[in-house]
């Protein structure tokens, strides 16, 4: 049986079609990947299939009493909520219910004999659904969540506007899987995640019975919980059975016997044309280029999708720093209470290193510290001679009010409008996302935007905190040749293995240091 049909679904912004009459159908136990390069619109189809955006044509229906659950990348927690409180705002429901049991209560002293009976058999019947539901032990079941994805290392009673990205994430997948619902949207669920916890995750989406759509560029997390791929593509969406290996090796198939029919087919209209140009003025063969003309009139012509623009990082590199780059003695980080104990490093001139461990043991705030955003506690970093520094930070500003020429332009006021959008298209964008505002664009079309900024100015220094988070395959694996061409050092905040291997001089464990065990 069907649980979410999408027939005919069509939308977009502005002159620019995300997707045109795409059709969609989520079976039960269904494990479904929706793949595609970044701005195709995966997002978009999420919220549209959960209400959040209307579509402009086409039909979304959902089976009777099915609850889904959303992981959303850009979901905003509100100052003044504990990591609690959120968790148990997967519980709300239920607290409705317990309120509308105490006022129930409060009502029975005044109540006549019949409103009494009415009122005893409403009150059983929520008391039923509150134990069915597990709601006397919630803090029991907050709790065991807590621990699974290390939560309680954070603090339950911390404000959620406090911590880390990856921290946010973790309590917002907490909150859904303590929701229990039919079916999981995930968007990015391993974005800021680290190692230990998307292990947990994958284990979790293996044995989960229930359907679930995920998002995801992480492809060896696709492969290991995905039974099924649906390719957003040119305005279109096509289904594939398998994982994602095997969706490729299907798709370039297709696309090798689509550009073969398209060649013969080009062929044929280019000798059925010039038959005509040929014979249509002579009164002997008049009717026979007539009759070549009605076949190209009716001819169904082949159309090859618009290939991508593919990015292309070249990062510029400055004059050549001092031999010792980054230098720490006796360094200990934190906001307030010490993140570390006292570190003693050196990082040499054209050393390329991975900073890996759980989050909110102070990768991030490492990184900060070296730069002098974020002052340490103790202790001191000392900076090389001529260092060039470019920073790719984690999370951007969500309210930046520019397009992304004018982003660019301010960066770089003395390029010329060709020189901003050339820059711009050189990492993938097309005319319509150089046009638009930052804001809009996906998580990964934003990334490009900012990595725009840093492999346009020389630097010998790139400090990078979680560069891939958002990007889709083919910039993941150009970024990763630019990383291993560069020149300069680099210092790196990564989570995946399968991009730093190959690229960086040294993995440093930042679990080894940290104070949050």
């Amino acid at each position: 049986m069907s649980i979410l049909t999408v027939e005919n679904l069509s939308h977009g912004f502005g002159d620019k079609a995300v997707f045109e009459n795409v059709s969609f159908r989520l079976l039960k136990g269904e494990h479904i990947g929706l793949v595609g390069a970044n701005g195709e619109g995966k997002s978009t189809f999420m919220n549209i299939i959960t209400g959040k955006l209307m579509p402009d044509e086409g039909k979304i229906e959902w089976a009777k009493n099915v609850r889904a659950g959303y992981l959303d990348q850009h979901t905003v927690l509100e100052k003044g909520m504990t990591v609690r409180d959120v968790l148990k705002g997967a519980f709300s429901w239920l607290f409705e219910m317990e309120a509308q049991m105490n006022d129930i209560c409060d009502k029975m002293g005044e109540a006549s004999p019949e409103e009494l009976e009415t009122m005893m058999d409403e009150l059983g019947t929520i008391q039923d659904m509150l134990t069915m539901h597990d709601f006397y032990v919630i803090d029991a079941k907050v709790d065991e969540i807590a621990r699974a994805l290390g939560l309680e290392d954070i603090g339950l009673d911390r404000d959620v506007t406090e911590l880390s990205g990856g921290q946010r994430t973790k309590i917002l997948l907490g909150k859904l899987l303590l929701e229990k619902p039919d079916i999981l949207l995930l968007d990015e669920p391993t974005n800021y995640l680290d190692a230990e916890h998307i292990a947990w995750l994958k284990r979790y989406l293996q044995e989960y019975e229930n359907a679930f759509v995920l998002i995801s560029h992480d492809i060896p997390f696709l492969n290991s919980v995905v039974n099924l791929i649906y390719h957003m593509d040119n305005q279109e969406l096509n289904r594939y059975v398998g994982d994602y290996d095997k969706f490729q090796e299907v798709y370039e198939v297709k696309k090798a016997q689509k550009e073969a029919a398209y060649n013969r087919q080009q062929q044929e209209i280019s000798e059925l044309k010039d038959f005509v140009a040929r014979n249509k003025a002579r009164v002997a063969t008049r009717n026979m280029a007539m009759s070549r003309q009605k076949k190209l009139d009716k001819m169904d012509v082949i159309e090859l999708a618009r290939e991508k623009p593919k990015p292309e990082f070249n990062f510029r590199t400055a004059r050549t720093p001092g031999r010792f780059v980054v230098t720490a003695k006796d360094l200990v980080i934190g906001y307030g209470e010490p993140l570390s104990s006292p570190l003693n490093f050196a990082v040499e001139r054209g050393e390329k290193i991975a900073m890996t461990g759980a989050n909110g043991i102070g990768k991030t705030t490492l990184l900060k510290s070296i730069l002098g955003l974020i002052p340490s506690l103790s202790g001191k970093v000392q900076l090389g001679d001529y260092l060039e520094i470019g920073y790719f930070e984690q999370e951007m500003p969500k309210d930046n009010p520019n397009t992304c020429i004018q982003e660019i332009w301010d960066e770089f006021p003395a390029y010329t409008q060709y020189e901003v959008r050339s820059a711009l298209a050189k990492c993938g964008l097309t005319t319509k996302h150089i046009e638009s505002l930052v804001r809009v664009l996906s998580g990964g079309e934003q990334a490009k935007v900012r990595l725009c900024k840093l492999i346009n100015r020389e630097t010998n220094l790139l400090i990078l905190d979680e560069p891939t988070n958002h990007l889709d395959v083919d910039a993941k694996d150009e970024l990763k040749r630019a990383l291993r061409e560069y020149k300069g050092t680099i210092l790196m905040v990564c989570h995946e293995p399968e991009f730093y291997e190959g690229l960086v001089t040294d993995v440093w464990d930042c679990s080894l240091w940290t104070t949050k065990k």
